[in-house]
Protein backbone atom coordinates (compact mmCIF):
# COMPACT_ATOMS: atom_id res chain seq x y z
CA UNK A 1 0.00 0.00 0.00
CA UNK A 2 1.17 3.49 -0.81
CA UNK A 3 -0.44 6.61 0.69
CA UNK A 4 0.13 10.00 -0.94
CA UNK A 5 -1.04 12.81 1.32
CA UNK A 6 -2.10 16.10 -0.26
CA UNK A 7 -0.73 19.02 1.75
CA UNK A 8 -2.50 21.30 1.43
CA UNK A 9 -5.60 19.32 0.49
CA UNK A 10 -7.27 19.99 -2.83
CA UNK A 11 -10.43 21.96 -1.99
CA UNK A 12 -13.41 22.06 -4.36
CA UNK A 13 -17.18 22.45 -4.35
CA UNK A 14 -19.83 19.97 -5.46
CA UNK A 15 -23.57 19.56 -5.36
CA UNK A 16 -26.56 20.88 -7.22
CA UNK A 17 -25.78 24.47 -6.24
CA UNK A 18 -22.05 23.99 -5.54
CA UNK A 19 -22.64 24.62 -1.81
CA UNK A 20 -20.75 21.56 -0.51
CA UNK A 21 -17.01 22.01 0.01
CA UNK A 22 -14.85 18.87 -0.13
CA UNK A 23 -11.24 18.46 0.95
CA UNK A 24 -9.31 15.84 -1.05
CA UNK A 25 -6.81 14.61 1.54
CA UNK A 26 -4.82 12.22 -0.63
CA UNK A 27 -4.59 9.00 -2.57
CA UNK A 28 -4.24 5.38 -1.46
CA UNK A 29 -2.77 2.84 -3.85
CA UNK A 30 -3.61 -0.77 -3.01
CA UNK A 31 -2.05 -3.92 -4.42
CA UNK A 32 -4.11 -7.03 -5.09
CA UNK A 33 -5.70 -8.47 -1.92
CA UNK A 34 -4.88 -5.41 0.19
CA UNK A 35 -7.63 -3.75 2.22
CA UNK A 36 -8.12 -0.44 3.99
CA UNK A 37 -10.65 0.12 6.75
CA UNK A 38 -12.29 3.47 7.45
CA UNK A 39 -13.63 4.02 10.97
CA UNK A 40 -16.20 6.43 12.35
CA UNK A 41 -15.58 8.04 15.73
CA UNK A 42 -17.74 5.32 17.31
CA UNK A 43 -15.76 2.53 15.55
CA UNK A 44 -18.20 1.60 12.80
CA UNK A 45 -16.12 -0.04 10.05
CA UNK A 46 -16.16 0.39 6.27
CA UNK A 47 -13.67 -1.64 4.19
CA UNK A 48 -12.46 -1.44 0.61
CA UNK A 49 -10.48 -4.36 -0.78
CA UNK A 50 -8.40 -4.41 -3.99
CA UNK A 51 -8.70 -7.55 -6.07
CA UNK A 52 -6.95 -8.59 -9.28
CA UNK A 53 -10.20 -7.86 -11.17
CA UNK A 54 -11.15 -4.59 -9.44
CA UNK A 55 -12.49 -3.79 -5.93
CA UNK A 56 -14.85 -4.99 -3.30
CA UNK A 57 -16.30 -1.48 -2.94
CA UNK A 58 -18.20 -2.27 0.26
CA UNK A 59 -18.37 -4.95 2.92
CA UNK A 60 -21.46 -7.18 2.59
CA UNK A 61 -24.42 -4.82 2.62
CA UNK A 62 -26.84 -7.29 4.22
CA UNK A 63 -24.45 -8.55 6.91
CA UNK A 64 -21.32 -6.62 7.99
CA UNK A 65 -22.58 -3.13 7.12
CA UNK A 66 -25.88 -3.83 8.89
CA UNK A 67 -24.05 -5.15 11.97
CA UNK A 68 -21.95 -1.97 12.05
CA UNK A 69 -25.05 0.23 11.97
CA UNK A 70 -25.17 1.17 8.29
CA UNK A 71 -27.87 1.00 5.61
CA UNK A 72 -26.90 0.87 1.93
CA UNK A 73 -28.84 2.75 -0.74
CA UNK A 74 -28.71 2.86 -4.51
CA UNK A 75 -29.31 6.56 -5.27
CA UNK A 76 -29.94 8.48 -8.50
CA UNK A 77 -29.39 12.20 -9.02
CA UNK A 78 -31.05 14.66 -11.40
CA UNK A 79 -28.32 14.09 -14.01
CA UNK A 80 -29.17 10.37 -14.06
CA UNK A 81 -25.94 9.39 -12.29
CA UNK A 82 -26.24 6.41 -9.93
CA UNK A 83 -24.36 6.06 -6.64
CA UNK A 84 -24.07 3.56 -3.82
CA UNK A 85 -24.38 5.42 -0.52
CA UNK A 86 -23.68 3.92 2.89
CA UNK A 87 -25.69 5.67 5.60
CA UNK A 88 -25.34 5.50 9.37
CA UNK A 89 -28.70 4.22 10.65
CA UNK A 90 -28.88 6.91 13.32
CA UNK A 91 -28.37 9.62 10.66
CA UNK A 92 -31.18 8.71 8.25
CA UNK A 93 -32.88 12.09 8.83
CA UNK A 94 -29.72 13.96 7.78
CA UNK A 95 -29.42 11.66 4.76
CA UNK A 96 -33.01 12.37 3.73
CA UNK A 97 -32.36 16.13 4.06
CA UNK A 98 -29.29 15.75 1.84
CA UNK A 99 -31.30 13.82 -0.77
CA UNK A 100 -33.99 16.52 -0.82
CA UNK A 101 -31.47 19.39 -1.04
CA UNK A 102 -29.66 17.72 -3.94
CA UNK A 103 -32.83 16.44 -5.69
CA UNK A 104 -31.56 12.87 -5.38
CA UNK A 105 -33.77 9.87 -4.74
CA UNK A 106 -33.39 6.31 -3.53
CA UNK A 107 -33.80 3.65 -6.22
CA UNK A 108 -33.46 0.79 -3.74
CA UNK A 109 -32.25 0.07 -0.23
CA UNK A 110 -29.72 -2.69 -0.97
CA UNK A 111 -29.83 -4.19 2.52
CA UNK A 112 -33.57 -4.89 2.46
CA UNK A 113 -34.60 -8.53 2.89
CA UNK A 114 -36.93 -8.63 -0.13
CA UNK A 115 -34.27 -7.40 -2.60
CA UNK A 116 -33.73 -10.87 -4.10
CA UNK A 117 -37.22 -12.30 -3.71
CA UNK A 118 -37.62 -12.74 -7.49
CA UNK A 119 -34.05 -13.98 -8.14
Amino acid sequence: MNIVSKKPPRVFTVGKEQKITLHDMGDIYLDTNEQVTFLTKDNKEYDICRKEWGYYATPSVNDRLKRFGFKTALVKNVKGQIYIMVVEKDKIDAFNEYLAEESNYILQWLDEEDLNKDA
